[in-house]
């Protein structure tokens, strides 16, 4: 399957799941729990369908990482500032959501990094039950 396609599957799904039963839940006047749902939904499909810039082979990890986190500055970052979940009355709710958002980034890049770099190449594979970690020009 094609990238755009993938990206647009795994974004849209969730998407449309998640905006539907947000858009019940502020109908039902349960405003706080479907700006919530709406919110979840945007971050949902943001993340899912921007993980495909990973898959670009021609691409360094580096402008991968970045093209990522572009995506996820202009979809996740303005998500939670209307989510609800945060005091937005001072300077210090604004910087507390964008160093939440820089932390939790900065730790779930290093983990996935750890893990399909590290943890699974190990996984056996070969007939002697060795993979090694592909190698892909920088």
């Amino acid at each position: 399957m094609r990238l755009p396609v993938r990206a647009t599957l795994l974004a849209g799904i969730p998407l449309v799941v998640m905006s539907t039963i947000g858009v019940v839940l502020l109908a039902q006047g349960k405003t706080d729990d479907g700006r919530a749902t709406l919110a979840v939904g945007v971050i949902v499909a943001a993340t899912a369908g921007a993980s495909v810039v990973y898959q670009v082979e021609r691409w360094s990890l580096r402008t991968q990482t970045a093209v990522h986190f572009a995506i996820m500055l202009v979809t996740v970052l303005p998500a939670l500032l209307l989510s609800g979940w945060f005091p937005l009355d001072t300077a210090w709710g604004y910087l507390a959501v964008v160093a939440t958002f820089l932390a939790t980034g900065l730790l779930l890049w290093i983990v996935f990094y750890v893990i399909f770099t590290k943890l699974v190449p190990k996984r056996g594979g070969g007939a002697d039950g060795v993979t090694e970690a592909p190698t892909r020009p920088r």
